[in-house]
């Protein structure tokens, strides 16, 4: 039985954070869509679930938002072992999901977004 460490979650999560950060500079504006967005994805993936925050990706207007849930989609992917979830193809994929699957991705990324949330 493989060995789950919980930092992975934090550490997978500080990292893009740290790496969106870097890519922002001192681009004031661009920093606040990408906090709120980090802070807002627990409430709207315990609210909507995976298949929306995925659709509603591809429509955000705010560069840094937008870099934010891709992100997330990337970290997830990485962390389930779905590295697909980050590409174009990420909600075929979660269509194609048992429920069971769906709602295990679900409650993983549920964790993720609370540490992109911290």
């Amino acid at each position: 039985m493989p060995n789950f460490d919980p930092r992975t979650l934090n550490k997978q999560a500080f990292q893009s954070l740290q790496t969106l950060r870097h890519q922002a500079g001192q681009d004031n504006s661009l920093l606040k869509e990408q906090k709120n967005q980090a802070m807002e994805l627990y409430t709207y993936l315990s609210t909507w679930g995976l298949m929306r925050l995925k659709a509603e990706e591809v429509a955000l207007s705010q560069t840094g938002k937008r870099q934010v849930v891709e992100r997330f989609f990337n970290d997830l992917g990485t962390l389930s072992g779905r590295n697909n979830l980050a590409d174009s193809q990420g909600l075929n994929t979660l269509v194609a999901l048992s429920a069971n699957e769906y709602l295990g991705l679900t409650g993983l990324g549920i964790e993720l977004a609370n540490e992109f949330g911290f």
